[in-house]
């Protein structure tokens, strides 16, 4: 679904330059697909009422309230990455935000967002910068069965199991991001892409102005064979 990187998806990372002119072209061009997305498919844009339907919808999304960002925790998207970059950036002095909210700042990378009452949690979701981190399904699908202990029985024995688990049943490792992340719900700043994150996150960097003095952590995205 989310694929959108103009003419550049289909090149590896290191034959180009990203400058922060076309990342942020980009941004407009991915969210805007995400938009269309959302007005066709008529998924939900609401908050459940119930406290324990709300932890439940937003078990993936994480937040660092030292840093004011949101981010929604799927593996094989290149997310760990980022969490390693934002241990860094809360261990920095300079690195701290205000953050007026109606609650202490918890310094905990992993504090969930659906755990916090409801009017929190729009406050945060209107005053936080909210990342997506977006990998072609196939690939997602591919990493799943190298990284299992399937890998000794054929892919197509593999993904015939993930067809018979179904969606409601389906692994955090396949299962669509619009499950877990609600990007119709969630009207995320920034979706990067799996394959061009080490400038992508430069220039989120750069443009959250937080890049001063830190070190990226080693990224190997792209080096994944597109498939």
């Amino acid at each position: 679904m989310i694929s959108y990187f103009g003419d550049l998806a289909p090149k590896a990372e290191e034959d180009f330059t990203l400058t922060l002119d076309t990342f942020l072209h980009v941004q407009q061009l991915r969210k805007k697909g995400l938009r269309a997305f959302c007005s066709q498919s008529g998924k939900a844009t609401m908050l459940q009422t119930s406290r324990e339907e709300r932890a439940h919808l937003l078990s993936r999304v994480k937040m660092s309230t030292k840093l004011n960002f949101l981010y929604c925790q799927v593996p094989a998207t290149g997310v760990e990455g980022w969490q390693q970059l934002l241990e860094e950036l809360e261990e920095k002095e300079n690195g701290t935000l205000p953050a007026p909210l109606p609650y202490p700042q918890q310094h905990s990378l992993q504090t969930e967002l659906g755990k916090l009452n409801l009017s929190t949690i729009e406050a945060v979701m209107g005053s936080y910068t909210k990342v997506l981190f977006v990998r072609d399904p196939f690939q997602r699908l591919i990493a799943a069965y190298l990284q299992s202990m399937h890998s000794s029985s054929s892919f197509s024995s593999f993904v015939q199991e993930a067809l018979d688990m179904g969606l409601q049943n389906a692994s955090t490792v396949w299962k669509p991001l619009v499950s877990l992340c609600l990007p119709c719900l969630i009207q995320y700043d920034y979706v990067l892409m799996f394959g061009f994150l080490r400038q992508e996150l430069g220039h989120l960097l750069q443009h959250a102005r937080l890049k001063a003095n830190i070190h990226l952590p080693e990224l190997t995205d792209h080096h994944v064979l597109w498939t």
